[in-house]
C-alpha cells in the first residue's frame, strides 16, 4: 500500500554557525531543534544548564535528540494517577533508543470529581491550558520531539492540539481504561453507576436498603487506575486519535493495568527514533482524511458528543477546517454498532478482549468505510498497521461476540450524533440520540439558570413521570458557564430516577460521554450572549426532530423579538483569573471552543 507524500515540513532555519563536530554527514539529523542551543559556542550558558541535567552525561549527548515526555499526572484522580509511572517507563525506552528524555507535567482536571460543582468550569478550559503548557515546554526548550501521556477526558485533545501547533515528531500514549467495578447484585459498575445511584436512591424512597445500595455502588464503582470505562469522552477521544494515526495500534483499548500498556511504553523509544530520523510530522498524519476516519469510528462506537468540540479544535491546530455539518454528513451514512455504555451494556475492557480498536478499524476498512492510505506514527499507513494486526490476532468475529454488531444488524441505521438547527439554535446544537428514547420529543419547557436549581427540582419531585418536559439548563456555555460545564449530574438524576422517557435535557453547556437519554447540548448562540435559549419561558412548547434535525421553540418571531428587547445580559460569573481570560477569547461551541482563532 503506497505511503502518502510527507508534506508540511517546518524546520528551524539554520541561521547559527556550528562547531566542526556538527558538519554535514550521511547520518540523519536527529537534533533539528535542540542544536540551536547545544552546538553554538555563544550558547555556552545553555550548555552549562544542560550539563547539570540527568540527560547529558557526555559531550556526545549533545548530538542526540531531546524528547519531551508530557505526563498529565495527578495522583488525586484514577484516570491520571499512574501516568507518572508510565512516563518513567517511556523515558527509559527513549534512553535505550539513544534519545534523551525529559519528563514534565501538565495540569489535569478530573471531570468525574468536578462534575456537579463549580469546579467543572475549569474542565474544558483545561484542554487549552494543557495545549498551551505542552506547546510552551516544547517550544521554550527547543525539544526535538514529544511523547504525550494523557488520561482524563480533556487531556487527549489538549496534548494533540499542542502536537498539531508544534508540528514536531510526536506520539500519544493513552493511559488506558479502568477495570469494571463490582459489588453484590451489581457485577459491572463504572463511574456513571455512581452518578446514577443518587437518582435511584431518590426513586427508591431513600430507605435504609436504598442507602446501602447507593453506598455500595459508590464504594465499588472505581476499582483502580484508568479512565472511566464506558465509551465516554476519554475512551472516545483515545479511539479517535488512534484512528487518526497519532497513537500506536491498540493504545486506546489496552487497559491501564494490562501488560500490553507497559509493552507499549517500552516500545516508544524506537517509535520516536524513527519519527525523528524520518522527520514524520503531525501534519503528515493529521490530515483531512484522518479526521474523516475519526468521525466514522466515533459514530460506529456511539462516542461522546464532546468529540465534536475536540475534533474541530484538533483540526484547527493543523489548519484544517472541520465543521459541525461534517459530523452530520458522516452521521447520515454511518450506523451505530457498539453495545457499549452509557447506552449499552459493555465497557472498553470488553473491546480489548475482542481484539481492540484495531480489529474494529480493520472491519471498517474491509467494508470501505475508512481510508487505509493515511500515514501513522509507526511510519506505516493505517492499512498496513491493520493488516499486521489482523494477521496476528484475526478479524472481528460476529459469532463469538456481540460488543460490535454487524453492518446488517445495527443498533441504529445512522449515527447517534445529530446536528440540530432551528429558531432555538440557529448556530447549531449537538444531540446524542441512540434511538432508545425515541427519535423525536415534544414537551413543555422548564427553565433553569443553574444546575443546582434543577437538582432541587428533581429532589422535590416537581419533575414528574408521565409529563413530557424539556429541561432547559442555560447560562452554562463557554462564556456563561464559564467553561461550558458538563451536565452529567442532571442526566444521571433523570436516568436514575426513571425519567428517561419523560424528560429531554437541553443546554448551552455540554454533556459528558457518560450522559444518555434524550440530550441536546452545545446550543449556539449561548444564553450569555443573548441566544434564543435565553428567551425561553416555562410552558413554551419545544419540539425536537432527530430525523429532520430540527429544534424549535413554538413561539412566534414577533414574541421572540419582544422578549429579546426585554432581555439583559447577566454579569459574567468571573471577573479575574484564568476563567475570566478564557471568556474573553473562547469561540462558540460550533467552532470548537478554541482560544486561538
Amino acid at each position: 500500500m503506497p505511503h502518502r507524500t510527507l508534506m508540511h515540513r517546518r524546520l528551524v532555519p539554520l541561521t547559527r554557525s556550528f562547531s566542526s563536530s556538527s558538519k554535514c554527514s550521511d547520518k540523519p539529523v536527529m537534533n533539528r531543534y535542540s542544536r540551536l542551543v547545544t552546538k553554538p559556542k555563544d550558547q555556552g550558558a545553555s550548555q552549562a544548564m544542560l550539563y547539570a541535567t540527568d540527560g547529558i552525561n557526555s559531550d556526545s549527548d549533545f548530538d542526540k535528540a531531546m524528547v519531551g515526555v508530557a505526563s498529565v499526572w495527578y495522583e488525586g484522580n484514577p484516570c491520571n494517577k499512574h501516568l507518572l509511572g508510565l512516563g518513567q517507563e517511556i523515558k527509559a525506552s527513549l534512553t535505550s533508543a539513544g534519545l534523551i528524555g525529559y519528563q514534565f507535567g501538565t495540569v489535569g482536571v478530573s471531570d468525574g470529581i468536578s462534575n456537579g460543582t463549580s469546579a467543572m468550569s475549569f474542565s474544558l478550559q483545561s484542554r487549552d491550558l494543557i495545549a498551551d503548557q505542552v506547546e510552551t515546554a516544547a517550544g521554550g526548550h527547543l525539544l526535538d520531539g514529544m511523547v504525550v501521556v494523557p488520561g482524563c477526558d480533556k487531556n487527549m485533545p489538549g496534548v494533540l492540539i499542542a502536537l498539531g501547533r508544534l508540528n514536531r515528531p510526536g506520539v500519544m500514549v493513552y493511559g488506558g481504561t479502568i477495570r469494571p467495578g463490582s459489588c453484590e447484585g451489581a457485577p459491572q459498575l463504572d463511574i456513571v453507576s455512581a452518578f446514577q445511584s443518587y437518582g435511584k436512591y431518590l426513586q427508591d424512597g431513600q430507605t435504609e436498603k436504598a442507602e446501602k445500595e447507593r453506598y455500595n455502588t459508590v464504594r465499588h464503582a472505581c476499582p483502580g487506575p484508568g479512565a472511566c470505562g464506558g465509551m465516554y469522552t476519554a475512551n472516545t477521544m483515545a479511539s479517535a486519535i488512534e484512528a487518526i494515526g497519532m497513537s500506536l495500534p491498540g493504545s486506546s483499548s489496552f487497559p491501564a493495568e494490562s501488560q500490553e500498556k507497559h509493552d507499549e511504553c517500552a516500545s516508544i523509544g524506537k517509535v520516536m527514533h524513527n519519527l525523528i530520523e524520518k522527520n514524520i510530522l503531525p501534519r503528515d498524519i493529521m490530515t483531512r482524511s484522518a479526521f474523516e476516519n475519526a468521525m466514522v469510528l466515533t459514530m460506529i462506537l456511539g462516542g461522546s458528543t464532546n468529540a465534536v468540540l475536540h475534533l474541530i479544535a484538533m483540526a484547527h491546530s493543523v489548519g484544517i477546517k472541520l465543521t459541525i455539518d461534517d459530523f452530520q454528513n458522516v452521521s447520515d451514512r454511518i450506523p451505530f454498532l457498539a453495545d457499549i455504555k452509557p447506552s449499552g451494556k459493555y465497557v472498553m475492557e470488553h473491546v480489548y478482549k475482542i481484539g481492540g480498536i484495531p480489529k474494529i478499524l480493520a472491519f471498517l476498512l474491509k467494508n470501505n468505510l475508512i481510508d487505509g492510505n493515511n500515514m501513522t506514527v509507526t511510519g506505516r499507513t493505517l492499512g498496513e498497521n491493520l493488516d499486521m494486526w489482523t494477521r496476528k490476532y484475526g478479524e472481528l468475529d460476529f459469532k463469538t461476540q456481540d460488543v460490535i454488531r454487524p453492518l446488517d444488524n445495527p443498533i441504529k441505521e445512522s449515527g447517534h450524533i445529530r446536528i440540530l438547527k432551528g429558531n432555538l439554535a440557529p448556530g447549531g446544537a449537538v444531540a446524542k440520540i441512540t434511538g432508545k428514547e425515541g427519535l423525536g420529543f415534544v414537551g413543555k419547557a422548564r427553565t433553569f439558570d443553574s444546575e443546582n436549581e434543577f437538582v432541587k427540582a428533581v429532589e422535590s419531585g416537581s419533575i414528574k413521570k408521565g409529563e413530557k418536559t424539556v429541561v432547559i439548563l442555560r447560562y452554562l456555555g463557554p462564556k456563561g458557564g464559564p467553561g461550558m460545564p458538563e451536565m452529567l449530574k442532571p442526566t444521571s438524576l433523570v436516568m436514575g430516577a426513571g425519567l428517561g422517557m419523560d424528560v429531554a435535557c437541553l443546554t448551552d453547556g455540554r454533556f459528558s460521554g457518560g450522559s444518555h437519554g434524550f440530550c441536546i447540548g452545545h446550543v449556539v448562540p449561548e444564553a450569555q450572549v443573548g441566544g434564543p435559549i435565553a428567551l425561553v419561558k416555562d410552558g413554551d412548547i419545544i419540539a425536537v426532530d432527530a430525523v429532520k434535525n430540527t429544534i424549535e421553540v413554538q413561539v412566534s418571531p414577533e414574541e421572540l423579538e419582544r422578549r429579546r428587547k426585554e432581555w439583559k445580559a447577566p454579569p459574567l460569573k468571573v471577573s479575574q483569573g484564568t476563567l475570566y481570560k478564557y471568556t474573553k477569547v473562547v469561540t462558540d461551541a460550533s467552532h470548537g471552543c478554541v482560544t486561538d482563532a
